[in-house]
């Protein structure tokens, strides 16, 4: 397998999704799945003649997070693994950082429903079926990521504001992607 996710064509990332495999999974999908909404909005922004800066920012943010939800993950389970006295803590950073990335790419994709629904309002009429894609992705992004946040710390902070992210995003992605 290459360095990064990002690396291995399409049918060969759905081929590794689809393994009997601990990833990738939903963290690094969603956070794939942000990039191409970011990478939609990005287009439809261009056609525009809108800037693309945030937008483009987005896209790569969240492609890292594909590789690093799958690090994550893959710590975590090292952890769980691991029969020593710094087990507890090992787990403890372990179960924070993987909280923490999909809660950044809930972030991310929440953003990207944002400015997606922007574009879907005062953008380009003839890329507007696009811009309201990227916002229906985006949303399911959020909401994905979020419930990996639940699962991992399920009364926290960082979960509320997860849960919040999603919740707007599918707010937007019933607006203006409908």
């Amino acid at each position: 397998m290459p360095d990064s996710l990002l690396d291995l064509p399409v049918r060969d990332f759905l081929d590794a999704v689809a393994a009997r495999t601990p990833t990738p999974g939903g963290g690094s999908v969603a956070a794939v799945t942000t990039a191409l909404a970011a990478s939609l909005t990005a287009m439809a922004a261009r056609y525009s003649d809108l800037p693309a800066d945030e937008v483009d920012e987005l896209r790569a943010r969240a492609a890292v997070l594909a590789d690093a939800d799958a690090a994550a993950f893959a710590a975590y389970r090292a952890a769980l693994a691991a029969d020593d006295e710094g087990r507890p803590a090992a787990l403890e950073r372990a179960r924070d950082a993987a909280a923490a990335v999909p809660a950044e790419v809930a972030e991310c994709a929440g953003r990207v429903a944002e400015l997606a629904g922007e574009l879907v309002r005062a953008g380009n009429p003839n890329l507007r079926s696009d811009a309201a894609a990227a916002v229906a992705l985006a949303a399911a992004s959020a909401a994905a990521a979020a419930e990996l946040v639940a699962v991992n710390e399920p009364d926290s902070p960082r979960r509320r504001r997860a849960a919040e992210v999603a919740a707007s995003s599918r707010v937007l992605a019933a607006v203006d992607g409908g």
